[in-house]
């Protein structure tokens, strides 16, 4: 396996772990709404094992996810708009408002 691939697929398998967790769900959980056995998940968030498209996309809607596929170029300014801000000066131009107010 390459480097680059083998480091994407510890990425995705990183982005995957932080999301069950922060969605307090267990991989058994995980991999019942995905459809996919509690092994398989498990290789699969821990970066050892690449998952066909479908798979991805099971798994990522089981976490309440959408897989994307965006141009490279516009991956800072994707990384930039998905960064916690702290600061309300510097609030990204669409950022959704909880109370459906679209004005405001």
């Amino acid at each position: 396996m390459a480097r680059s691939e083998s480091d994407a697929l510890l990425e995705v398998g990183r982005l995957l772990k932080a999301t069950r967790k922060g969605r307090q769900l267990t991989q058994e959980q995980v991999a019942d709404m995905a459809g996919i056995s509690r092994p398989r998940y498990r290789e699969i968030e821990a970066g050892s094992s690449a998952a066909r498209t479908t798979t991805l996309i099971n798994i990522a809607r089981a976490l309440g996810l959408e897989l994307m596929l965006i141009p490279q170029a516009m991956v800072p300014a994707v990384d930039a708009l998905l960064r916690p801000h702290d600061d309300l000066d510097d609030l990204p131009a669409f950022m959704p408002h909880a109370d459906g107010d679209e004005n405001a």
